[in-house]
């Protein structure tokens, strides 16, 4: 996204400071100095090592962290700060580069030695650091034996599979000895595409590719037939608020028939794990995207319930993830290269973030953990302000925020809030044996009364009206309220 070769064709130097004086960084500042084609002048090393701060070391000075301060910078006309360093936490890497971007300067990241080419460091080969490296989050720490146990020679099958999520789960899956792994999504160039790139990276012949749309039974039943799935996982969902905010009927029949008919057809054909991808949105909805999706967790909770079967489902709950298509990061991106303005709908509106593969990490740790009925949470650290985001983002590529690049605030869209949330009211979380998961205590349900009336809904859904179908989706979720969308309503006392 902001990956871009560190280049400079004109005659004037860029001054930059690395931040290292260990062994990288005396590679780093020897290709920086042996390339004058590209304009770099080192003007001094960073360290944290205080035996070295003060020091010349090949009559460059290493200065202390502190030299990141406004008359350092402005003083000796510093452009660009490089990383140049390996032993560097990702907190404190991330609040680094908040601080060298918010003073104004360029930053770059050297790569990891085994991405040099030929074992060599070339000066292209820095990259301005994007938005992940900003955000600093931690990897992932998982129960690969728990996993690798779960998925070995098992059919796997995903649906929604050329989205965001599915997609990202398929790429991790080449990881693991699974037995087949399904591809399920109605979208056919996306899916092309993604049976390209499976076909090309991976060279894996285990996965087949299927044009499906999982609100038509008969074809989703024939799939269940012919591959007899173990595992499911469910990503297949309408997921743009303001959209969905004009066609509630889509929302429910995509979302919640399309969760209705999987989870029968799981029961039916024996499935052994059923794991749900759901969203934040969901919780105390505001939307009916939202509110379609606490549906559907409604729809899982309800057949979890039922006995006369072994099928075991869970439901993963999460927030925005990072790149994620039609999501802000990469509209802003696009904004951003054009010019702007940047249009953010309110000042004060935060949201979570976490990267794609670290979600559907979470999500694969979270499947195998649970023994079927859980609603697992995960951490998404803190929630982030929008507007602040757009900023870093504009900082980022190497602009000012509002001086060469616009923010533009347009309002709330449609069934937005200003902040999401994780769990309701009525609902505690409590740890499990991964830090970054935690189980949620659920409201208990009437399941056999829930089904009844989803169905009725499913039934007679293009008889109703928007309102109509609104008002049996409120009926449904007493804590969905509204006051900026379509359909204005409070939350009643529950």
């Amino acid at each position: 996204m902001f990956f871009l070769f560190a280049t400079r064709t004109n005659i004037s130097k860029k001054r930059v400071l690395l931040y290292g004086a260990g062994e990288l960084g005396f590679v780093v500042k020897r290709v920086i100095m042996s390339d004058p084609r590209y304009g770099f002048h080192v003007s001094g090393f960073i360290d944290d090592d205080k035996s070295k701060q003060g020091k010349k070391i090949n009559g460059i000075v290493v200065y202390s962290p502190s030299a990141l301060s406004t008359e350092f910078i402005e003083k000796n006309r510093i452009d660009s700060l490089v990383f140049a360093i390996k032993s560097l936490s990702i907190d404190k890497k991330s609040s680094i580069i908040r601080k060298a971007v918010n003073l104004g300067l360029e930053v770059l990241d050297t790569p990891e030695v085994d991405k040099w080419v030929s074992g060599q460091l070339r000066l292209p080969q820095l990259r301005r650091v994007d938005l992940e490296d900003l955000l600093g989050r931690d990897p992932i720490k998982l129960n690969i034996n728990l996993i690798k146990e779960g998925l070995s020679d098992k059919t796997i099958m995903i649906t929604g599979a050329a989205g965001s999520i599915g997609s990202e789960i398929a790429r991790q899956l080449t990881s693991f000895h699974c037995e087949r792994v399904i591809l399920v999504d109605q979208a056919e160039t996306p899916l092309f595409f993604l049976q390209n790139e499976l076909k090309e990276k991976f060279l894996d012949i285990r996965f087949r590719i299927l044009p499906a749309d999982v609100t038509n039974k008969a074809r989703m039943e024939q799939i269940f037939k012919e591959y007899r799935p173990h595992i499911v996982f469910h990503a297949a969902a309408y997921k743009h608020v303001s959209l969905m905010e004009e066609n509630p009927h889509e929302a429910i029949r995509v979302n919640v028939g399309g969760t209705r008919i999987v989870t029968d057809l799981s029961v039916s054909y024996g499935v052994e794990k059923f794991v749900m991808i759901s969203t934040d949105k969901s919780v105390n909805p505001s939307s009916v995207m939202g509110a379609s999706k606490r549906l559907c967790e409604n729809v899982v909770q309800s057949v979890a319930q039922e006995g006369g079967h072994n099928t075991q489902f869970i439901i993963t709950r999460f927030g925005n993830v990072i790149g994620s298509n039609g999501s802000v990061i990469p509209i802003f991106a696009r904004q951003i290269e054009s010019g702007g303005p940047v249009t953010v709908t309110h000042p004060e509106v935060y949201r979570y973030f976490m990267t794609i593969p670290e979600a559907c990490q979470l999500v694969l740790e979270a499947g195998f953990m649970g023994q079927g009925g859980e609603i697992y949470v995960f951490d998404m650290g803190q929630q982030v302000k929008i507007a602040d985001l757009a900023k870093a983002m504009i900082k980022l590529s190497g602009f000012i925020p509002d001086k060469d690049i616009r923010i533009e605030y347009i309002g709330l869209r449609p069934g937005e809030k200003l902040y999401e949330e994780l769990v309701t009211d009525h609902e505690k979380t409590i740890p499990t044996h991964h830090e970054k998961i935690r189980k949620a205590l659920v409201e208990e349900i009437d399941g056999e009364l829930v089904l009844e009336k989803i169905d009725t809904l499913l039934t007679d859904l293009y008889s109703l009206s928007n309102m109509e179908v609104v008002n049996l989706m409120k009926d449904l979720i007493p804590e969905y309220h509204t006051t900026n969308g379509n359909f204005k309503f409070n939350q009643k006392a529950v």
